[in-house]
Formats: C-alpha cells, sequence, structure tokens
C-alpha cells in the first residue's frame, strides 16, 4: 500500500523531501502557503509573515559547489559564490529537472497537524489546511515539516535594558531590505553573525557612524 506523505513548505528542503518520497514509491503532497517555491531564497521587498527573509545584497558565503545538492550540479557559468537571485535560479532548475512542481499546492497555509484518533495502530495525522479561506483535514501516514530555521524572528533585543525607552527606530534583520533611509544616521547593529557582518558593511556607506557588537 502506498503510504502518503505530507511536506510542509516548498522551499530547498521541502523540494529534496518531494523528491525522495517519489524515489521511495511513497506519494508527497507539499503544502506552500506562498505562491512560489524558494522558501528563503525568493527575495520580495516586503516582509511576508510565517516566511523567512532575506536583504537584497545577500550573498552566499559557501560555495556553489558544497550547496549543490549531490545529484545535481551547479551550472558551469554559475558564480562560485551566488547572489541569492542564483540561487533562486538553480531552485527552479531543480525542481523543473525533477518535475516536483505537480506534487505542490500552492497558496495553502497548514494551520494545524495533530495525531489520528487510532494513532497509536496506523500511525497517521490529520493535516488541516487552508486555501482561499476554505479550510479542509486531510489523513497522512507521514509528515515533513521543512519550514527551515528562520521563518520566525527570534526578537531577543526585546530584554535589554532600556529599549522600551529608546526614541529610535529598531528592526529586527528580517525587517532589512535595502540601505535606505539610513544616510547620515547612526546605527548600532546587536549580532556579530554574517548576517550582522553582512548590514555592518553595507550601512557604513550610508550612514555616519556604525556601531557593531555582540548580543
Amino acid at each position: 500500500m502506498v503510504k502518503t506523505v505530507a511536506i510542509i513548505g516548498a522551499g530547498i528542503s521541502g523540494l529534496g523531501a518531494i523528491k525522495a518520497c517519489v524515489e521511495e514509491g511513497l506519494e508527497p503532497t507539499c503544502f506552500e502557503q506562498s505562491n512560489d517555491i524558494g522558501g528563503l531564497w525568493r527575495f520580495t521587498d516586503e516582509v511576508e509573515d510565517g516566511r523567512a527573509s532575506i536583504y537584497k545584497s545577500l550573498v552566499t558565503n559557501v560555495s556553489k559547489e558544497i550547496m549543490c545538492l549531490s545529484d545535481f550540479p551547479m551550472p558551469d557559468d554559475f558564480p562560485n559564490f551566488l547572489p541569492h537571485h542564483k540561487y533562486f535560479e538553480y531552485i527552479k532548475l531543480y525542481a523543473e529537472h525533477f518535475k516536483l512542481l505537480k506534487y505542490i499546492k500552492f497558496k495553502t497555509t497548514v494551520c494545524r497537524v495533530e495525531k489520528h484518533s487510532d494513532f497509536l495502530v496506523t500511525g497517521q495525522w490529520l493535516v488541516t489546511t487552508e486555501n482561499n479561506k476554505e479550510k479542509k483535514t486531510d489523513i497522512f501516514d507521514a509528515v515533513m515539516v521543512c519550514t527551515g530555521q528562520h521563518a520566525q524572528p527570534v526578537r531577543s533585543f526585546n530584554t535589554l535594558p532600556g529599549i522600551v525607552k529608546f526614541k529610535g527606530q529598531v528592526l529586527h534583520c528580517q525587517e532589512y531590505k535595502r540601505p535606505i533611509g539610513f544616510d547620515g544616521k547612526q546605527v548600532l547593529i546587536i549580532g556579530m553573525g554574517n548576517t550582522g557582518v553582512d548590514i555592518a558593511t553595507e550601512l557604513s556607506t550610508r550612514a555616519s557612524q556604525v556601531y557593531f557588537t555582540p548580543l
């Protein structure tokens, strides 16, 4: 009997999960709340609730040979370190090559995942989804959550002493898209990860002063 699998998210992990399920003779259904694949790597000027967000200037800090999937090498003409739009192009090529799009239901949000009443016997799950304001519940033999680790921002800076009294603008890096509106300003960047370094470097060409500190 064919096993049905619900896959949540059509980013690179979700697409890889679809392919793996098909190869194993399973029947995957992927639910993607937006209107396209790519997840983190699909740049938009707007921040979308529940979806990871990247900035316009983002370039990968891992080479294409490491970032590619083992069964689908990067095109030879791609640069060694990819701007986000080139990696998104790679994801598109991957999905088209392995014919994965037919397994995806776009503009469909997963509202709830819960064990079936006879879970101890069948191991099945109830997955409730919403599309165009209509909710539907289906039964699946397995669920794979492929939403990534960056879908929701961790706003730990809210605990900093005095932050509630600060009268300036406070942004999480998820809300940063371009170095617009920072001309002549003093900017403090909290967090010295890759994103913090990128944003500090970019804003240093526009702001009057950029301060950089670990959290």
